[in-house]
């Protein structure tokens, strides 16, 4: 379904990305895991084509230039020079990290904010749905976004996302400053989507406790390069993940 090849991303004489290759194939629950500025954002920001609007503003202000070289490949077609909202028309969603709401709108008004692009009805279907994998939301549909709490804005920023329709969804760091209980509640709803939407799932995280075991796949992401790949199982019982990211 999509697969990038020998990615490299600078922006001015700042390596980012560095020689990046993976897959992902239909259906499948992919992880990404690294620490901090290993180069996780960037690589979705890439994915989903905002690197693009990113380049552009930088060269209007005259700011640092950015740098993107390799392919691209979703469903066979070659979209690394393809503008964000045409990768959303083909089904390519990110959800990007720390919660990115509108504080000023309500739960409901998020969502139907979200889904501009689809038909009335779908719309309607989408919400519904979204409320039955985030039972929690259901009952804030009023309440502003700005007043949740860290776990809430993160259930609305997925459900977002999902109102689009995405055939793949990117989710940026979505444990990020979550409680255990929440990033349990999230790693549910991730799973119950790979396992009853259809939706493909590649998810980029550092902590890597409560994705490891439910993924089909992972790889391991250090300044910028690839590290280490396998099944979730295999990267579990790998000495060094244990090492760096379990304290074993």
């Amino acid at each position: 379904m999509l697969e990038v090849r020998n990615l490299m991303v600078f922006f001015e004489n700042a390596l980012a990305i560095n020689d990046l290759s993976l897959e992902v194939r239909e259906g499948e629950l992919v992880g990404m895991i690294g620490s901090n500025s290993a180069g996780k954002t960037t690589l979705m920001n890439s994915l989903s084509g905002l690197i693009i609007d990113m380049r552009i503003k930088e060269t209007r202000r005259g700011g640092e230039r950015i740098n993107l070289y390799g392919k691209i490949i979703y469903n066979g077609e070659d979209i690394t020079a393809i503008k964000p909202s045409d990768r959303v028309k083909k089904g390519i969603v990110l959800c990007r990290e720390r919660h990115p709401v509108f504080p000023e709108s309500d739960v409901l008004e998020n969502l139907k904010i979200a889904g501009y692009l689809r038909k009335r009805n779908e719309i309607k279907d989408s919400i519904e749905y979204v409320f039955d994998l985030f039972p929690a939301l259901s009952k804030l549909k009023t309440r502003k976004a700005g007043f949740m709490s860290g776990g809430e804005q993160q259930m609305l920023a997925i459900g977002m996302a999902l109102v689009v329709r995405p055939k793949l969804l990117l989710l940026d760091e979505p444990l990020l400053g979550l409680s255990p209980i929440m990033q349990q509640a999230v790693m549910e709803a991730v799973i119950h989507l790979k396992e009853n939407s259809g939706i493909t799932v590649l998810l980029s995280e550092q902590f890597a406790r409560p994705v490891l075991p439910v993924i089909d796949r992972g790889y391991v992401m250090e300044n910028g390069m690839l590290a280490l790949k396998g099944t979730g199982e295999e990267l579990m019982n790998n000495p060094e993940i244990k090492s760096a990211y379990f304290g074993i």
